[in-house]
């Protein structure tokens, strides 16, 4: 089976038992701090993932790192995946996680990479036409790209808008290549 069928699983799993004892919420900050603390910490991810590391200093790791911070299910659950022999699948839980939540409480991410940082007031007003456009709640990353030249990329889940400059010359530079010819 996959990893991303078993971290599936794993999420799944994770998600209907935070429910039942109404940690959700907890166990979702839980899962967003371990994932953020895995993205900085490619060492952590590698040890994690690479089964020569034995389980008992996984767990040792996991447990000196988050216990203090994580809610018992959440280290619970870590124990469990870590002596199933499954630690290539915590982050990839993690991941999956975060996303049923997110399906869960109607909440979509979208991502605006822009030449220039926006202004709060632009922020604000892509963030209102995006949830107008799809309904519920949006969370808006912003990234910039100052070879974008001007304007925007906006990201929503499979779909995309490309207002940037860049693109608008390459499509310029196509056309008249292709008239040349």
């Amino acid at each position: 089976m996959s990893e991303l069928a078993v971290a599936s699983r794993y999420a799944k799993s994770l998600i209907d038992l935070s429910e039942e004892q109404n940690v959700l919420e907890a166990v979702n900050n839980d899962m967003v701090f371990f994932a953020k603390t895995l993205k900085e910490n490619s060492q952590l991810a590698a040890v994690l993932s690479n089964p020569m590391v034995s389980h008992l200093k996984k767990l040792n790791i996991l447990t000196e790192i988050f216990a203090s911070r994580v809610n018992a299910l959440t280290i619970a659950f870590f124990k469990l995946v870590i002596n199933k022999g499954r630690g290539e699948v915590v982050n990839g839980t993690a991941h999956e996680f975060i996303n049923l939540y997110n399906r869960k409480n109607n909440i979509t991410k979208a991502k605006v990479v822009s030449a220039t940082p926006l202004s709060a007031t632009n922020q604000q007003a892509l963030l209102a036409e995006v949830k107008a456009a799809i309904g519920g709640q949006v969370v808006l990353e912003t990234k910039v790209d100052p070879s974008l030249i001007g304007g925007f990329v906006l990201t929503v889940g499979d779909r995309q808008l490309d207002t940037s400059v860049q693109t608008s010359l390459n499509k310029i530079k196509k056309n008249f290549a292709t008239a040349a010819v």
